[in-house]
This record gives C-alpha cells, structure tokens and sequence, in this order.
C-alpha cells in the first residue's frame, strides 16, 4: 500500500467549495493514498493514473451502475421508472464485456476516424454560421449559451438525422436526461420529469428509426441500418436504446469541452497567444483541458467480486469512483502537471477513458470543439472574459460544467 503524505480530512465532494475547485483536494487523496476508502461517499476513490488504469483494464471492476442510478429515485417517483431504467441497462456504458463489445461493434464503423471526418466541412461550416449570428463584435453575451450549447447541437443533429423542426424537443429530453444520469435531479418533480425525457426521447428515436428505414438519409441510423447489424447482432430494440446514449453524451460532454477549452485559454495569456500565433495547436489546447480540467471528473464502477488494488481488499458491491480528474494529474505520469501546456506531448491523459470503455464518441467530439477553439481564438481576437469573478459550476459529482460563460465579443 501507498501512503506518502498525511491523510487529508474528508470532504464532500458535492459541497460548494468542492464543485467550485476540487483539485486540491484530489491531489491531496492521491498523494496519501491514491485507493482511499470513503466512508462519507460509501466507495473507494482512485486517484492514481496507475491504479485507474488498473480498474479499467479489470474485469472484476464492473462499469453496471443502473441499479444504483435507479436506488436513488425518490420512492414516490420510482412508478415512472421501470420503463426509463429498462432503457438505461441497454446503454452501452452500463454493460460488461462481452455484452458491451456486442452492443459497440454496431457503431464501431460509423464512429470510425474516416467517417467522422465526413463531418469537418459541415462542422467548420456551422461553426461559422453559429458565431456569425451571436459572436458580433462588441456584443457581451453568454458562450456557453450562445456558442457552447447550440454548435454541438447543430453538429449532432445533423449526425443524427435529425430534422431541424424537431430539434428544440429533441434537446430538451437531452438535458432533462443529463439530469438524471449525472445526478443533478435532486426533487421528486426532477426526477419524474428526467424518467419521463428518456421515454419520449426512445420513442422519439424509435419512430425516426422506422422512418430511415422507409427513408434512408445520410446520417448515422441509416447507415448502422444498412450495415445489417440491426436485427441481427442487436435488436431494434437495443439499437433505439443505444442511440438515447448517443444523443446524451454527444452534446453534453463537447459542450462543456468547448467552454473549460475557452476559459482555460483566457486565463493563461501565454497559451492563448501561443494558439493565436499557431492555430494547429487548438488540437493540444483541447488535449490539455481534457487532462487538466475536462468535462468529466470521474465514473463510477462496482466491485463485480473482490479483488486487490494496491494493496487494498475492495469487497464484492463495493462501489468504486474512478477519478480521472485526479489520475490527469499525476505527477508520477505528467511531468508538472499542474500546468496548462498546448504543446504537452508524452503519456496518454484519461479524459476520454481507457480499453473497452474509451468514449466511442470521442472523434467527432475533438472534431467540434477544435473548430470551435480555432474559430474563436483565432478569428475573434477581442473575445475577452465578461466576469472578474469565480466561475460557477454544476453541481455535479460526474461532470465539470460551467453554468454560463459571459464574454465580451
């Protein structure tokens, strides 16, 4: 077992000051014991690049976390959730092998470097478009709700299929799906809300589904669906499941990445006009937030059976936090790895996941928020911070998301 530094005094990690900075904190788990027993979390917090690596290669660490997500349902809303968490089990990130890789072969080929990179031209397109109507000169605005939010939901839509007349529906079920699966709900009303936006949205997609197959289009349901996959290695059923993943996690997650990328710029003058003088380096500026301040801060896994991790005993059921958000800044894997470096090259950062659990989604979410990134810094060179003050973030134990983001453009 690894101890090196003082235990530090346990902290919650939902309480204000944790979600405004956690980072402190997390350094300090690591430092003492990067396998820490939290009896405030009830779980197991890794915090060491090493042993993270560890439980994502681990089969004994099992990625089912649908039970728990459905134990915290307020009792008077758990009528509304049979069907909701029945859609949630066929979610591939809540799946162990071999499972999970059955469910993941269907989207492997439509997630592909090749195919996601059909999307450049309308992504840079978009891009402009978007910061046309909301980034004027001069204009004080909100990036995360005028560029941050809206980009990605273009980009997604359209990779979807969208139709525009349905997207205002569409993302609305998104963010009332977050809410749930990242544990923001927290009233009964939230939660009934969250259950009954993932049935709208699987019927939703479900109906679309059967639409592409009368009607094929060029978009990623039509092209799983001529692939054959469908009906043979899934069931529609699954399928239509999955694609609820899809439209969740696409959006969220890129949003968060363009506006942490942005801010992490504007605080660091240096980096930003490295950005500016070479615009490639928009690719390292989002590499960097995803290790340094990304958009997810851990996942949660379950102790399939016991097991040793760094010489501690995890029980059977025990529930285990894997913290990305501290594992990217070990300093045994980073060289100084508090700071923010566009140019940083060397060990693989974890902002994205690991093995079989990588994020499937995560060319096409580098695809936007590079463009994004680029766009703004390099073609808006007034764009300034609006708020002296400390951001605020969501409260959230899973993801790292900015509330709002007022800029001067």
């Amino acid at each position: 077992m690894t101890t090196h530094a003082p235990a530090p005094t346990e902290r919650y990690l939902l309480s204000p000051d944790m979600i405004a900075d956690p980072y402190g904190h997390l350094d300090a788990l690591r430092d003492h014991a990067p396998v820490h027993w939290s009896p405030l979390h009830h779980a197991w917090l890794v915090t060491g690049y090493d042993q993270v690596m560890r439980c994502l290669r681990d089969p004994a660490v099992s990625a089912d976390r649908v039970r728990p997500l459905m134990d915290a349902v307020p009792q008077g809303a758990r009528e509304d959730a049979e069907r909701a968490f029945g859609i949630l089990s066929r979610w591939m990130v809540f799946n162990d092998p071999p499972q999970h890789r059955r469910l993941r072969q269907v989207f492997q080929e439509a997630f592909s470097a090749r195919a996601v990179a059909r999307y450049r031209a309308f992504t840079e397109k978009a891009t402009r478009a978007v910061l046309a109507r909301k980034a004027t000169p001069g204009r004080t605005g909100d990036l995360l709700a005028d560029v941050a939010k809206p980009l990605p939901a273009l980009v997604f839509a359209r990779w979807l299929g969208i139709p525009p007349t349905d997207g205002p529906s569409f993302w609305y079920w998104n963010t009332r799906v977050a809410d749930l699966v990242l544990g923001t709900a927290q009233e009964e009303s939230e939660y009934r809300a969250s259950l009954q936006a993932l049935v709208s949205l699987d019927d939703y997609l479900g109906a679309l589904v059967a639409r592409r197959r009368a009607e094929p289009g060029d978009d990623l349901i039509s092209q799983v669906l001529r692939e054959g996959r469908v009906g043979d290695s899934v069931t529609g059923e699954e399928f239509v499941g999955m694609l609820t993943q899809m439209a969740f996690a696409g959006g969220e997650t890129t949003s968060n990445l363009i506006a942490n990328t942005v801010l992490a710029l504007h605080t660091r003058p240096d980096q930003l006009a490295a950005v500016r003088a070479e615009p490639e380096l928009a690719q390292g500026a989002v590499e960097e937030t995803l290790r340094l301040d990304g958009p997810s801060k851990m996942s949660i896994r379950t102790a399939a059976r016991d097991l040793d991790l760094d010489g501690r005993t995890l029980r059977a059921g025990d529930r285990i936090f894997l913290v990305t958000a501290a594992a990217n800044r070990d300093p045994a894997r980073f060289p100084d790895p508090g700071r923010f470096d566009v140019r940083r090259s060397g060990a693989t950062h974890l902002g994205f996941g690991f093995g079989a659990h990588f994020c499937i989604g995560a060319a096409l979410a580098r695809l936007v928020a590079v463009a994004a990134v680029r766009t703004l810094v390099c073609d808006h060179p007034g764009l300034t911070l609006a708020d002296a003050g400390r951001p605020a973030w969501q409260p959230s134990l899973l993801n790292r998301g900015l509330t709002a983001l007022p800029v001067h453009y």
